[in-house]
Protein backbone atom coordinates (compact mmCIF):
# COMPACT_ATOMS: atom_id res chain seq x y z
CA UNK A 1 0.00 0.00 0.00
CA UNK A 2 1.37 3.35 -1.51
CA UNK A 3 1.68 6.10 1.76
CA UNK A 4 1.26 10.03 0.81
CA UNK A 5 3.45 12.01 2.12
CA UNK A 6 1.46 14.03 4.42
CA UNK A 7 1.68 17.06 7.15
CA UNK A 8 1.36 16.98 10.95
CA UNK A 9 -1.60 15.38 12.26
CA UNK A 10 -2.81 18.29 14.29
CA UNK A 11 -5.67 20.19 14.05
CA UNK A 12 -4.23 23.43 14.03
CA UNK A 13 -5.69 26.53 13.17
CA UNK A 14 -4.44 28.90 10.06
CA UNK A 15 -1.66 30.45 11.89
CA UNK A 16 -0.64 27.26 12.26
CA UNK A 17 -0.40 26.23 9.07
CA UNK A 18 1.03 29.25 7.50
CA UNK A 19 3.85 28.10 9.82
CA UNK A 20 4.10 25.72 7.36
CA UNK A 21 2.41 26.91 4.66
CA UNK A 22 4.48 25.01 1.87
CA UNK A 23 4.58 21.68 3.22
CA UNK A 24 0.94 21.95 3.69
CA UNK A 25 0.55 22.66 0.08
CA UNK A 26 2.55 20.40 -1.56
CA UNK A 27 1.40 17.41 0.44
CA UNK A 28 -2.44 18.86 -0.67
CA UNK A 29 -1.68 18.77 -4.14
CA UNK A 30 0.23 15.17 -3.98
CA UNK A 31 -2.48 13.55 -2.60
CA UNK A 32 -5.12 14.97 -4.70
CA UNK A 33 -2.96 14.60 -8.07
CA UNK A 34 -2.23 10.69 -7.00
CA UNK A 35 -5.96 10.60 -7.21
CA UNK A 36 -6.51 12.76 -10.12
CA UNK A 37 -3.84 10.30 -12.08
CA UNK A 38 -5.70 7.56 -11.13
CA UNK A 39 -9.00 9.06 -12.33
CA UNK A 40 -7.25 10.12 -15.62
CA UNK A 41 -5.92 6.18 -15.76
CA UNK A 42 -9.66 5.01 -15.03
CA UNK A 43 -10.68 7.03 -18.26
CA UNK A 44 -8.14 6.32 -20.37
CA UNK A 45 -9.01 2.16 -20.11
CA UNK A 46 -12.99 3.63 -20.43
CA UNK A 47 -11.95 5.17 -23.70
CA UNK A 48 -9.97 2.43 -24.93
CA UNK A 49 -12.81 -0.16 -24.20
CA UNK A 50 -16.09 1.61 -24.01
CA UNK A 51 -15.83 4.68 -25.38
CA UNK A 52 -20.00 5.67 -25.42
CA UNK A 53 -19.68 5.53 -21.85
CA UNK A 54 -17.74 8.95 -21.68
CA UNK A 55 -21.02 10.83 -22.52
CA UNK A 56 -23.06 9.82 -19.66
CA UNK A 57 -23.96 12.58 -17.87
CA UNK A 58 -23.32 10.43 -14.60
CA UNK A 59 -19.58 9.31 -15.36
CA UNK A 60 -18.95 12.96 -16.74
CA UNK A 61 -20.45 14.72 -13.37
CA UNK A 62 -17.87 12.46 -11.46
CA UNK A 63 -14.78 13.07 -13.98
CA UNK A 64 -15.69 17.04 -13.79
CA UNK A 65 -15.74 16.70 -9.94
CA UNK A 66 -12.55 14.80 -9.83
CA UNK A 67 -10.47 17.68 -12.39
CA UNK A 68 -12.41 20.72 -10.21
CA UNK A 69 -10.95 18.75 -7.23
CA UNK A 70 -7.53 18.65 -8.42
CA UNK A 71 -7.55 22.02 -9.65
CA UNK A 72 -8.52 23.20 -6.53
CA UNK A 73 -5.78 21.44 -4.90
CA UNK A 74 -3.07 22.68 -7.56
CA UNK A 75 -4.76 26.61 -7.00
CA UNK A 76 -5.75 27.13 -3.97
CA UNK A 77 -3.36 28.12 -1.20
CA UNK A 78 -4.77 25.89 1.49
CA UNK A 79 -2.11 26.95 4.31
CA UNK A 80 -4.35 30.37 4.84
CA UNK A 81 -7.33 28.27 5.74
CA UNK A 82 -8.31 25.95 8.63
CA UNK A 83 -7.35 22.54 8.54
CA UNK A 84 -10.36 21.00 8.06
CA UNK A 85 -11.39 23.15 4.69
CA UNK A 86 -8.85 20.38 3.47
CA UNK A 87 -11.20 17.61 4.04
CA UNK A 88 -13.23 19.24 1.48
CA UNK A 89 -10.62 17.49 -0.93
CA UNK A 90 -10.94 14.06 -0.22
CA UNK A 91 -14.78 14.06 0.38
CA UNK A 92 -15.22 15.77 -2.82
CA UNK A 93 -12.96 12.79 -4.56
CA UNK A 94 -15.20 9.88 -2.59
CA UNK A 95 -18.40 11.32 -4.61
CA UNK A 96 -16.73 11.46 -7.68
CA UNK A 97 -15.88 8.02 -7.46
CA UNK A 98 -19.46 6.86 -6.46
CA UNK A 99 -21.01 8.95 -9.47
CA UNK A 100 -18.42 6.73 -11.43
CA UNK A 101 -19.05 3.29 -9.65
CA UNK A 102 -22.64 3.94 -10.58
CA UNK A 103 -22.01 4.14 -14.51
CA UNK A 104 -19.44 1.90 -14.49
CA UNK A 105 -20.24 -1.31 -12.10
CA UNK A 106 -18.27 -3.71 -14.16
CA UNK A 107 -14.91 -2.05 -13.55
CA UNK A 108 -14.70 -2.37 -9.92
CA UNK A 109 -13.39 1.45 -9.29
CA UNK A 110 -14.47 0.93 -5.61
CA UNK A 111 -11.09 -0.17 -5.13
CA UNK A 112 -10.41 3.91 -5.30
CA UNK A 113 -11.95 4.72 -2.15
CA UNK A 114 -8.38 3.67 -0.56
CA UNK A 115 -7.15 7.14 -1.92
CA UNK A 116 -9.47 9.27 -0.02
CA UNK A 117 -9.84 6.90 2.91
CA UNK A 118 -6.22 6.99 3.40
CA UNK A 119 -5.69 10.41 3.19
CA UNK A 120 -8.22 11.41 5.95
CA UNK A 121 -7.26 8.86 7.95
CA UNK A 122 -3.72 10.27 7.61
CA UNK A 123 -4.42 13.71 7.79
CA UNK A 124 -7.56 14.33 10.13
CA UNK A 125 -6.89 11.80 12.68
CA UNK A 126 -9.74 9.68 14.28
CA UNK A 127 -12.58 12.13 12.91
CA UNK A 128 -11.21 11.90 9.25
CA UNK A 129 -10.84 7.60 9.99
CA UNK A 130 -14.40 7.83 11.11
CA UNK A 131 -15.32 9.90 8.24
CA UNK A 132 -13.87 8.33 5.29
CA UNK A 133 -15.08 4.67 6.85
CA UNK A 134 -18.90 6.37 6.95
CA UNK A 135 -18.52 7.82 3.59
CA UNK A 136 -16.89 4.15 1.88
CA UNK A 137 -19.55 1.98 3.00
CA UNK A 138 -22.67 4.17 2.59
CA UNK A 139 -21.38 4.39 -0.91
CA UNK A 140 -20.82 1.01 -1.43
CA UNK A 141 -24.34 0.47 -0.01
CA UNK A 142 -25.31 2.75 -2.17
CA UNK A 143 -24.25 1.54 -5.60
CA UNK A 144 -25.65 -2.37 -4.36
CA UNK A 145 -29.28 -0.27 -3.45
CA UNK A 146 -29.00 1.89 -7.20
CA UNK A 147 -28.51 -1.82 -8.77
CA UNK A 148 -32.13 -3.10 -10.31
CA UNK A 149 -31.11 -6.34 -9.82
CA UNK A 150 -31.07 -8.91 -6.91
CA UNK A 151 -28.43 -8.90 -4.18
CA UNK A 152 -26.47 -11.74 -5.52
CA UNK A 153 -22.55 -13.13 -3.96
CA UNK A 154 -21.13 -10.81 -5.66
CA UNK A 155 -23.04 -7.99 -4.16
CA UNK A 156 -21.56 -9.10 -0.66
CA UNK A 157 -18.17 -7.74 -1.48
CA UNK A 158 -19.65 -4.12 -1.69
CA UNK A 159 -22.28 -4.67 1.16
CA UNK A 160 -19.32 -6.04 4.17
CA UNK A 161 -16.38 -7.20 2.69
CA UNK A 162 -14.83 -3.57 0.83
CA UNK A 163 -16.43 -1.85 4.36
CA UNK A 164 -14.42 -4.21 6.22
CA UNK A 165 -11.18 -4.06 4.52
CA UNK A 166 -11.38 -0.17 4.57
CA UNK A 167 -12.51 -0.24 7.58
CA UNK A 168 -9.13 -1.98 8.61
CA UNK A 169 -6.90 0.19 6.11
CA UNK A 170 -8.49 3.35 7.74
CA UNK A 171 -7.80 2.07 11.27
CA UNK A 172 -3.94 1.07 10.22
CA UNK A 173 -3.29 4.45 8.76
CA UNK A 174 -4.77 6.02 11.62
CA UNK A 175 -2.15 4.32 13.86
CA UNK A 176 0.42 4.28 11.51
CA UNK A 177 -0.19 8.16 11.24
CA UNK A 178 -0.05 9.10 14.93
CA UNK A 179 2.94 6.79 15.52
CA UNK A 180 4.59 8.59 12.77
CA UNK A 181 3.34 11.78 14.38
CA UNK A 182 4.53 11.10 17.63
CA UNK A 183 8.05 10.00 16.29
CA UNK A 184 8.50 13.55 14.43
CA UNK A 185 7.13 15.37 17.85
CA UNK A 186 10.19 13.26 19.11
CA UNK A 187 13.37 14.07 16.84
CA UNK A 188 11.39 17.87 16.82
CA UNK A 189 11.94 18.17 20.28
CA UNK A 190 15.48 15.85 20.28
CA UNK A 191 16.42 18.68 17.25
CA UNK A 192 15.38 21.26 19.37
CA UNK A 193 17.42 20.07 22.15
CA UNK A 194 20.35 19.82 20.11
CA UNK A 195 19.95 22.66 18.33
CA UNK A 196 20.03 24.38 21.98
CA UNK A 197 23.01 22.49 22.85
CA UNK A 198 24.38 23.61 19.69
CA UNK A 199 24.04 26.75 20.15
CA UNK A 200 25.27 27.07 24.02
CA UNK A 201 28.25 25.46 22.94
CA UNK A 202 29.28 28.13 20.22
CA UNK A 203 28.30 30.57 22.87
CA UNK A 204 30.62 28.67 25.60
CA UNK A 205 33.38 28.30 22.45
CA UNK A 206 33.10 31.83 21.99
CA UNK A 207 33.08 32.77 25.32
CA UNK A 208 36.22 30.99 26.22
CA UNK A 209 37.98 32.17 22.65
CA UNK A 210 37.21 35.98 23.47
CA UNK A 211 38.64 34.89 27.20
CA UNK A 212 41.38 33.44 25.70
CA UNK A 213 42.20 36.44 22.92
CA UNK A 214 42.37 38.39 26.08
CA UNK A 215 45.11 37.17 28.22
CA UNK A 216 48.64 38.01 28.16
CA UNK A 217 50.20 34.38 27.80
CA UNK A 218 49.94 32.14 24.85
CA UNK A 219 47.59 29.44 24.86
CA UNK A 220 47.81 26.66 21.62
CA UNK A 221 46.35 23.51 21.24
CA UNK A 222 47.70 20.36 19.09
CA UNK A 223 45.65 17.93 18.23
CA UNK A 224 46.57 14.12 18.48
CA UNK A 225 48.20 14.51 14.91
CA UNK A 226 50.24 17.65 16.25
CA UNK A 227 48.49 19.62 14.28
CA UNK A 228 47.41 23.15 15.56
CA UNK A 229 43.23 23.18 16.49
CA UNK A 230 44.04 26.57 18.47
CA UNK A 231 45.80 29.39 19.17
CA UNK A 232 44.92 32.77 21.15
CA UNK A 233 46.10 36.74 20.13
CA UNK A 234 48.95 36.51 22.53
CA UNK A 235 50.75 33.09 21.28
CA UNK A 236 50.35 34.38 17.75
CA UNK A 237 51.57 37.74 18.62
CA UNK A 238 54.80 36.18 20.34
CA UNK A 239 54.98 33.26 18.75
CA UNK A 240 53.89 32.64 15.32
CA UNK A 241 55.90 33.31 11.97
CA UNK A 242 52.65 34.36 9.71
CA UNK A 243 49.78 32.32 8.18
CA UNK A 244 51.82 30.58 6.07
CA UNK A 245 53.28 28.35 8.58
CA UNK A 246 51.21 28.08 11.21
CA UNK A 247 52.78 24.74 12.82
CA UNK A 248 56.23 26.43 13.07
CA UNK A 249 57.37 29.17 15.73
CA UNK A 250 58.88 32.33 14.05
CA UNK A 251 61.88 32.44 16.41
CA UNK A 252 64.77 30.14 14.01
CA UNK A 253 66.91 29.75 17.32
CA UNK A 254 65.86 29.37 20.66
CA UNK A 255 68.06 29.44 23.36
CA UNK A 256 68.35 28.00 27.10
CA UNK A 257 68.65 29.00 30.45
CA UNK A 258 71.83 30.46 29.97
CA UNK A 259 71.21 32.65 27.21
CA UNK A 260 73.70 31.29 25.03
CA UNK A 261 73.32 27.31 24.84
CA UNK A 262 70.73 26.98 21.82
CA UNK A 263 67.90 24.39 21.86
CA UNK A 264 68.39 21.64 19.48
CA UNK A 265 65.35 22.22 17.16
CA UNK A 266 63.66 18.59 18.68
CA UNK A 267 64.03 19.56 22.25
CA UNK A 268 62.87 23.17 21.87
CA UNK A 269 59.57 23.24 23.79
CA UNK A 270 57.26 23.77 20.72
CA UNK A 271 57.92 20.58 19.08
CA UNK A 272 58.18 18.74 22.10
CA UNK A 273 54.73 19.87 23.23
CA UNK A 274 54.01 19.07 19.18
CA UNK A 275 54.54 15.24 20.03
CA UNK A 276 52.87 15.14 22.58
CA UNK A 277 55.17 15.52 25.86
CA UNK A 278 54.26 16.81 29.16
CA UNK A 279 56.58 19.16 31.10
CA UNK A 280 56.46 22.53 33.24
CA UNK A 281 58.19 25.58 33.62
CA UNK A 282 60.94 25.79 31.15
CA UNK A 283 62.63 28.82 30.42
CA UNK A 284 63.61 29.75 27.01
CA UNK A 285 65.09 33.30 25.48
CA UNK A 286 64.66 33.99 22.09
CA UNK A 287 66.83 36.44 20.00
CA UNK A 288 70.76 36.57 19.02
CA UNK A 289 73.09 37.75 21.89
CA UNK A 290 73.32 42.01 21.71
CA UNK A 291 70.22 41.94 20.28
CA UNK A 292 66.54 42.94 21.71
CA UNK A 293 65.94 39.11 23.77
CA UNK A 294 62.67 38.26 25.14
CA UNK A 295 62.05 35.49 28.09
CA UNK A 296 59.47 33.11 28.55
CA UNK A 297 58.45 30.76 30.84
CA UNK A 298 56.44 27.37 29.12
CA UNK A 299 54.20 24.79 29.95
CA UNK A 300 52.58 21.44 28.12
CA UNK A 301 50.22 19.07 29.22
CA UNK A 302 48.70 16.21 27.81
CA UNK A 303 44.94 16.09 26.92
CA UNK A 304 42.82 13.01 27.57
CA UNK A 305 39.69 12.03 26.09
CA UNK A 306 37.33 12.01 28.62
CA UNK A 307 34.99 8.95 26.51
CA UNK A 308 37.87 6.17 26.34
CA UNK A 309 40.95 7.64 28.21
CA UNK A 310 43.10 8.00 24.84
CA UNK A 311 45.06 10.51 24.17
CA UNK A 312 43.87 13.68 22.54
CA UNK A 313 46.41 16.01 21.97
CA UNK A 314 48.33 19.06 24.12
CA UNK A 315 48.18 22.20 25.42
CA UNK A 316 50.95 24.52 25.40
CA UNK A 317 51.37 27.58 27.72
CA UNK A 318 53.87 30.25 27.35
CA UNK A 319 54.24 33.60 29.04
CA UNK A 320 56.82 36.20 28.91
CA UNK A 321 59.06 36.60 31.78
CA UNK A 322 61.51 39.35 30.23
CA UNK A 323 61.02 41.75 32.69
CA UNK A 324 60.80 39.83 35.92
CA UNK A 325 64.48 37.91 34.96
CA UNK A 326 65.92 41.36 33.98
CA UNK A 327 64.88 42.75 37.04
CA UNK A 328 66.08 39.98 39.01
CA UNK A 329 69.29 39.73 37.07
CA UNK A 330 69.57 43.27 37.98
CA UNK A 331 69.01 42.67 41.63
CA UNK A 332 71.80 40.18 41.86
CA UNK A 333 74.05 42.07 40.11
CA UNK A 334 73.65 45.14 42.50
CA UNK A 335 73.88 42.77 45.56
CA UNK A 336 76.99 40.93 44.43
CA UNK A 337 78.96 44.37 43.81
CA UNK A 338 77.71 45.62 46.89
CA UNK A 339 78.78 42.85 48.46
CA UNK A 340 82.32 42.15 46.88
CA UNK A 341 82.68 46.13 47.44
CA UNK A 342 81.91 45.62 51.06
CA UNK A 343 84.40 42.16 51.13
CA UNK A 344 87.59 44.07 50.51
CA UNK A 345 87.17 46.43 53.19
CA UNK A 346 86.19 44.14 55.87
CA UNK A 347 88.89 41.72 55.52
CA UNK A 348 91.63 44.71 56.00
CA UNK A 349 89.53 45.43 59.00
CA UNK A 350 89.54 42.30 60.65
CA UNK A 351 93.00 41.65 59.53
CA UNK A 352 94.37 44.66 61.64
CA UNK A 353 92.06 44.16 64.06
CA UNK A 354 94.14 40.28 64.67
CA UNK A 355 97.20 42.89 64.65
CA UNK A 356 95.79 44.71 67.88
CA UNK A 357 94.24 41.85 69.91
CA UNK A 358 98.01 40.24 69.67
CA UNK A 359 99.61 43.37 71.57
CA UNK A 360 99.48 43.72 75.02
CA UNK A 361 95.96 46.25 75.11
CA UNK A 362 94.78 47.94 78.44
CA UNK A 363 92.05 46.01 79.80
CA UNK A 364 89.08 48.33 79.30
CA UNK A 365 90.49 48.34 75.08
CA UNK A 366 90.30 44.47 74.56
CA UNK A 367 86.49 44.25 75.72
CA UNK A 368 85.55 46.93 73.06
CA UNK A 369 87.96 45.65 70.15
CA UNK A 370 86.54 41.85 70.57
CA UNK A 371 82.83 43.15 70.11
CA UNK A 372 84.33 44.63 67.04
CA UNK A 373 86.44 42.24 65.98
CA UNK A 374 82.77 39.78 66.68
CA UNK A 375 80.23 41.80 64.54
CA UNK A 376 82.98 42.37 61.57
CA UNK A 377 82.82 38.51 61.36
CA UNK A 378 79.25 38.46 61.60
CA UNK A 379 79.27 41.04 58.79
CA UNK A 380 81.67 38.84 57.15
CA UNK A 381 79.87 36.08 57.03
CA UNK A 382 76.57 37.82 56.08
CA UNK A 383 78.36 39.09 52.83
CA UNK A 384 79.88 35.80 52.27
CA UNK A 385 76.16 33.99 51.98
CA UNK A 386 75.01 36.96 49.94
CA UNK A 387 77.50 36.32 47.47
CA UNK A 388 76.86 32.45 47.71
CA UNK A 389 73.39 32.88 47.03
CA UNK A 390 74.29 35.62 43.75
CA UNK A 391 77.03 33.12 42.34
CA UNK A 392 74.34 30.43 42.93
CA UNK A 393 71.45 32.43 41.18
CA UNK A 394 73.84 33.03 38.36
CA UNK A 395 74.62 29.64 37.52
CA UNK A 396 73.12 26.27 38.16
CA UNK A 397 73.42 24.39 41.55
CA UNK A 398 75.45 21.14 40.75
CA UNK A 399 76.15 18.39 42.81
CA UNK A 400 78.71 15.47 42.59
CA UNK A 401 77.07 12.13 44.87
CA UNK A 402 79.20 9.89 46.26
CA UNK A 403 78.75 7.26 49.02
CA UNK A 404 78.52 8.75 52.18
CA UNK A 405 77.33 7.77 56.08
CA UNK A 406 75.04 10.51 56.62
CA UNK A 407 74.40 9.98 59.87
CA UNK A 408 78.24 10.75 60.50
CA UNK A 409 78.04 13.99 58.47
CA UNK A 410 75.17 15.29 61.27
CA UNK A 411 76.86 14.19 64.18
CA UNK A 412 80.03 16.42 62.59
CA UNK A 413 77.73 19.45 61.89
CA UNK A 414 76.62 19.28 65.64
CA UNK A 415 79.74 18.79 67.33
CA UNK A 416 81.24 21.74 65.52
CA UNK A 417 78.11 24.18 66.21
CA UNK A 418 78.37 23.03 70.16
CA UNK A 419 80.62 26.06 71.35
CA UNK A 420 77.90 28.51 69.74
CA UNK A 421 74.46 26.19 71.60
CA UNK A 422 76.85 26.38 74.79
CA UNK A 423 76.79 30.41 74.59
CA UNK A 424 73.41 30.17 74.94
CA UNK A 425 72.66 26.70 77.06
CA UNK A 426 71.25 25.00 74.53
CA UNK A 427 71.43 21.59 74.52
CA UNK A 428 71.62 19.80 71.40
CA UNK A 429 70.46 15.98 71.66
CA UNK A 430 71.86 13.64 69.29
CA UNK A 431 70.54 10.01 70.53
CA UNK A 432 67.93 9.82 67.85
CA UNK A 433 70.57 9.54 65.05
CA UNK A 434 71.37 6.54 63.16
CA UNK A 435 74.38 5.80 61.15
CA UNK A 436 73.29 5.43 57.20
CA UNK A 437 74.73 5.39 53.93
CA UNK A 438 73.23 6.94 51.16
CA UNK A 439 74.43 8.52 47.64
CA UNK A 440 74.72 11.96 48.06
CA UNK A 441 76.72 14.98 47.93
CA UNK A 442 78.70 15.48 51.27
CA UNK A 443 79.72 19.18 51.11
CA UNK A 444 76.28 19.91 49.72
CA UNK A 445 74.54 17.99 52.44
CA UNK A 446 76.56 19.51 55.33
CA UNK A 447 75.66 22.77 54.33
CA UNK A 448 71.93 21.99 54.71
CA UNK A 449 72.84 20.44 57.92
CA UNK A 450 74.52 23.23 59.69
CA UNK A 451 71.95 25.60 57.92
CA UNK A 452 69.19 23.76 59.86
CA UNK A 453 70.92 23.58 62.79
CA UNK A 454 72.47 26.85 63.22
CA UNK A 455 68.99 28.35 63.19
CA UNK A 456 67.60 26.13 65.72
CA UNK A 457 70.58 27.54 67.96
CA UNK A 458 70.10 31.05 66.44
CA UNK A 459 66.52 31.24 67.06
CA UNK A 460 66.13 29.01 70.01
CA UNK A 461 65.54 30.39 73.50
CA UNK A 462 68.21 30.33 76.19
CA UNK A 463 68.30 26.65 77.90
CA UNK A 464 66.37 25.73 75.07
CA UNK A 465 66.91 22.10 73.09
CA UNK A 466 67.24 21.04 70.17
CA UNK A 467 66.21 16.90 69.15
CA UNK A 468 67.66 15.49 65.87
CA UNK A 469 66.80 11.91 64.53
CA UNK A 470 68.11 10.54 61.43
CA UNK A 471 66.56 6.83 60.16
CA UNK A 472 65.94 5.08 57.05
CA UNK A 473 62.09 4.78 56.08
CA UNK A 474 61.52 2.63 52.73
CA UNK A 475 64.08 3.88 50.00
CA UNK A 476 64.33 7.32 51.92
CA UNK A 477 66.66 8.93 54.54
CA UNK A 478 64.94 10.90 57.37
CA UNK A 479 66.10 13.80 58.85
CA UNK A 480 64.24 15.68 61.96
CA UNK A 481 65.39 18.58 63.73
CA UNK A 482 63.17 19.84 66.58
CA UNK A 483 63.76 22.72 68.57
CA UNK A 484 62.08 24.65 71.61
CA UNK A 485 63.24 28.35 70.10
CA UNK A 486 60.91 31.09 69.41
CA UNK A 487 58.83 29.69 65.79
CA UNK A 488 57.20 31.02 63.69
CA UNK A 489 53.25 32.80 62.08
CA UNK A 490 51.25 30.31 60.18
CA UNK A 491 51.01 33.19 57.96
CA UNK A 492 54.66 34.22 57.33
CA UNK A 493 55.61 30.25 56.85
CA UNK A 494 54.94 30.11 53.23
CA UNK A 495 57.53 32.88 52.59
CA UNK A 496 60.28 31.50 54.63
CA UNK A 497 61.92 29.94 51.47
CA UNK A 498 62.00 33.13 49.97
CA UNK A 499 65.66 35.54 49.31
CA UNK A 500 66.09 37.68 52.09
CA UNK A 501 63.28 36.66 53.85
CA UNK A 502 63.18 37.39 58.03
CA UNK A 503 60.45 36.87 59.93
CA UNK A 504 58.45 39.58 62.25
CA UNK A 505 59.93 38.29 65.28
CA UNK A 506 63.44 37.54 63.94
CA UNK A 507 63.27 41.16 62.34
CA UNK A 508 62.48 42.58 66.27
CA UNK A 509 65.20 40.74 67.80
CA UNK A 510 69.18 41.13 68.36
CA UNK A 511 69.30 37.67 65.97
CA UNK A 512 71.28 38.32 62.67
CA UNK A 513 70.46 36.77 59.62
CA UNK A 514 70.25 37.44 55.56
CA UNK A 515 67.08 35.38 54.87
CA UNK A 516 69.17 33.30 52.20
CA UNK A 517 70.19 29.99 53.64
CA UNK A 518 66.76 28.39 53.79
CA UNK A 519 65.99 28.69 50.39
CA UNK A 520 69.51 27.50 49.66
CA UNK A 521 69.02 24.83 51.47
CA UNK A 522 65.32 23.24 50.52
CA UNK A 523 66.71 23.80 46.67
CA UNK A 524 69.87 21.39 47.37
CA UNK A 525 67.83 18.98 49.36
CA UNK A 526 65.35 19.07 45.56
CA UNK A 527 68.43 18.75 43.75
CA UNK A 528 69.31 15.26 45.52
CA UNK A 529 65.53 14.55 45.07
CA UNK A 530 64.40 14.84 47.96
CA UNK A 531 62.50 17.67 49.72
CA UNK A 532 62.35 20.10 52.85
CA UNK A 533 60.09 21.11 54.81
CA UNK A 534 59.36 23.01 57.67
CA UNK A 535 56.39 23.00 60.54
CA UNK A 536 56.21 25.87 63.18
CA UNK A 537 54.22 27.54 65.50
CA UNK A 538 54.70 30.84 66.97
CA UNK A 539 56.03 30.96 70.41
CA UNK A 540 56.53 27.18 70.60
CA UNK A 541 59.58 25.81 68.28
CA UNK A 542 59.93 24.70 64.83
CA UNK A 543 60.32 20.93 63.03
CA UNK A 544 62.46 20.48 60.03
CA UNK A 545 62.18 17.57 57.88
CA UNK A 546 64.45 17.01 55.52
CA UNK A 547 64.01 13.28 53.60
CA UNK A 548 66.12 12.29 50.46
CA UNK A 549 66.28 9.28 48.46
CA UNK A 550 69.42 6.53 49.26
CA UNK A 551 70.22 7.13 45.72
CA UNK A 552 70.29 10.80 45.03
CA UNK A 553 69.15 12.32 41.80
CA UNK A 554 71.61 12.63 39.28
Amino acid sequence: MKRTPIPDQDHGTAASSDRRGPQINRSVILSQLLFGSAVLSVLTLIQWFAPGRLTDHVMFIGVVLAFVATGAALLVPWNRFDKRWIMILPVTDMVAILLLRIETPEMGLGVLWFLPVIWLSTYFGLTGTITAVALATLGSWATVAIEPSAITLSSFTLLVLLPLVLSIVAASTHISSRRDHAQRTLMRKQASLLNEAFVSARHHEQLLTEVLNTVTFGVVRFDRDGVITFANSAHTRMHDRDSALPDRPRHEVVYQADRTTPFREEERPFFRSQRGEAFDDVLIWVGNPGEDRHAYFMTSRRLVDARDGSFDGTILVSGEVTTELNAISARDDLIASVSHELRTPLTSILGYLELVLDDDLPDHARPSLEIVERNSNRLLDLVTEILSASRQASKPLEITPVPVDLGTTVLQSAESLLPRARERDVVVDTSGVRNVLTVADPFRMRQVIDNVLSNAIKYNVDHGRVDLALRQQGEELVLTVRDTGIGISGEELPKLFEHFFRSAAVRNSAVHGSGLGMGIAREIVRKHGGDLTVESTLGSGTTVTVTVPTRAAT
